[in-house]
């Protein structure tokens, strides 16, 4: 059971979480809207922020061989294929569509975590993931105008599920920082063969910054989600997370004049509306658990 003050803290931070993924892929999407090849824009993101953050990661000889853990290495591989993914979907959808679409990844988070972590389903939940999954279908319009960009999105939110759920599993065995360091390093080494053979145009400051702030926004993102996903059930996670479509919106019009068509604003309302509904179902279902045991 989570009590109130935890839930705010918890919204909060994954919130802030979102938020900052958001604004990395932004930085990503005018660098591939510039030009820029999503897989160095990728690279570069892992590259930048394991190179920025392994004095601060407090890796240590002892943890070197973790690094080759199955469990690690496919957590890592999920993320950097979901962000290259999304980066693609990025360089030619509008941010709130590609977000949107996206939000598939709560359904396969909710499954996995029911096929693999034995969390209990429920019902309401399941009802509730389904009028979100009917919300990102109207988003991606699939056999009517849908692109291949939509189709990288959903690939993205996919990827992203399994992430969420192999990074609930490992929370318990690693440290936080390592979980960071590791998809960071990992990603970083594999994508650098793809990195390498794309091709890089001329450099400049407005450039410089740009994949920095990628870097920095998907790297500081993602550790306040693994911080969370301590604390936390996978299947709680997987609705707060729908609060990345505020932040997706309002980026979206502010930096790209992008305003979301009446069918894909009516999707990315049905999945707000599943998401706050899921919080909603797991906190009462909590209180009837803690009311139960007499506590």
């Amino acid at each position: 059971m989570t009590n109130t003050p935890d839930l705010l803290r918890l919204i909060a931070t994954v919130f802030i979480a979102v938020t900052c993924v958001v604004i990395g892929d932004t930085a990503g999407k005018l660098l591939t809207g510039g030009g820029v090849d999503p897989f160095i824009v990728a690279w570069s993101r892992f590259f930048l922020a394991a190179l920025m953050l392994l004095p601060f990661s407090g890796l240590t000889r002892q943890e070197l061989p973790a690094l080759l853990d199955w469990r690690v290495l496919l957590r890592a591989g999920l993320i950097a294929s979901g962000i290259c993914c999304i980066l693609t979907a990025l360089k030619t959808e509008p941010i709130a569509n590609v977000f949107g679409a996206f939000f598939v990844g709560p359904v396969v988070s909710y499954v996995l975590a029911i096929l693999f972590l034995g969390e209990r389903p429920s019902l309401q939940r399941s009802l509730l993931l389904g009028l979100g999954f009917a919300g990102v279908m109207l988003v991606v319009k699939p056999g009517f105008g849908s692109s291949a960009g939509m189709g990288f999105a959903l690939a993205a939110g996919t990827f992203y599920g399994a992430y969420l759920v192999m990074t609930r599993t490992l929370a318990g065995t690693f440290r936080p920082r390592f979980l960071l360091i590791s998809q960071l390093l990992i990603g970083a080494v594999v994508l650098t063969p793809l990195g390498l053979q794309a091709y890089f145009p001329l450099p400049d400051m407005s450039l410089l910054v740009l994949l920095l702030v990628s870097a920095v926004g998907s790297a500081l993102g993602n550790f306040l989600l693994v911080m969370a996903s301590r604390k936390a059930e996978a299947s709680l996670i997987a609705p707060l997370v729908y609060s990345q479509l505020i932040s997706a919106t309002a980026l979206g019009i502010v930096v790209f004049g992008e305003w979301p068509d009446l069918v894909s604003l009516a999707g990315l309302a049905l999945i707000a509306v599943s998401g706050l509904g899921s919080l909603l179902v797991h906190q009462r279902a909590g209180k009837a658990r803690l009311s139960g045991t007499g506590a």
